[in-house]
């Protein structure tokens, strides 16, 4: 393993190369194969629409990056709360979240209890869903890694005198952070992906307009593969920044 230098950083690009081409290369084994003819110029010329839906996307993501972090860091701070009715809250939003479909949850909010409190804008709503079904996952994951913190490291913060607030902010949640980094990648990755079910409602995002384009010229394939390089372009610079960050944050155990 180290004469191959897999385990030198140095050589790290390399073998991220030799692995691109090595899957780019079967993809056009694959494509080549097919039976199909080819049109890529028809699509070429709805470009500013694949932009705009990847500029919407972008957007849907970061807010509700954003927002479903803070739900599932109120959601996992409710769930050990002494009081009762914060854990009842809690562990009810996440069941309750946790237990059905993102697609249900979509149609349900949307038609049903959106359209009836007067809320109209598709994107708003879109960013709502999202941030709440995302964040009873990023609580459960939140909550597991402070769990994880061992009971001595809160004794030796209120022998010291922390507040639980103090607690929290020095002792606790930097601890949690290196425990719970690659499960919020994961689940950030997969709240990118999941806002293409956005388009059953009509949010003009990167997957609706890609359907469209694929009506107005019948090009699927040629309509999809843009599809596929804009979120590979969201997702995978966010797993190597989160890769990055966990190598900085790393501590000895």
């Amino acid at each position: 393993m180290r004469a191959l230098g897999l385990k030198n950083p140095r050589w790290l690009p390399l073998h991220v190369l030799l692995g691109v081409v090595f899957l780019s290369g079967l993809c056009t084994l694959a494509l080549g194969s097919v039976s199909y003819q080819w049109n890529f110029e028809a699509v070429w010329g709805y470009r500013t629409k694949f932009l705009a839906g990847w500029a919407v996307t972008i957007l849907l993501a970061i807010c509700s990056l954003v927002l479903s972090t803070c739900l599932g860091l109120l959601a996992a701070l409710m769930r050990r709360s002494v009081w009762m009715p914060f854990r009842a809250t809690a562990i009810v939003y996440t069941e309750l979240i946790r237990s059905t479909p993102l697609l249900v949850q979509i149609l349900l909010l949307y038609y049903g209890i959106f359209q009836a409190v007067g809320l109209q804008n598709r994107f708003v709503a879109g960013v709502v869903i999202l941030s709440l079904f995302a964040g009873a996952y990023i609580s459960e994951i939140i909550r597991a890694g402070i769990e994880g913190i061992p009971q001595t490291q809160l004794e030796s913060a209120r022998s010291l005198g922390f507040t639980p607030f103090q607690t929290y902010r020095f002792v606790i949640l930097p601890q949690a952070l290196r425990q719970i980094l690659p499960p919020m990648t994961g689940q950030f990755i997969s709240l990118i992906k999941d806002s293409s079910l956005l388009s059953i409602i009509g949010v003009q995002e990167l997957t609706l307009n890609a359907r469209e384009i694929n009506s107005y010229t019948y090009s699927t394939l040629e309509s999809y593969l843009p599809l596929a390089l804009g979120y590979l372009l969201l997702t995978l610079p966010l797993s190597m920044l989160a890769h990055q960050l966990e190598k900085r944050i790393g501590y000895g155990s």
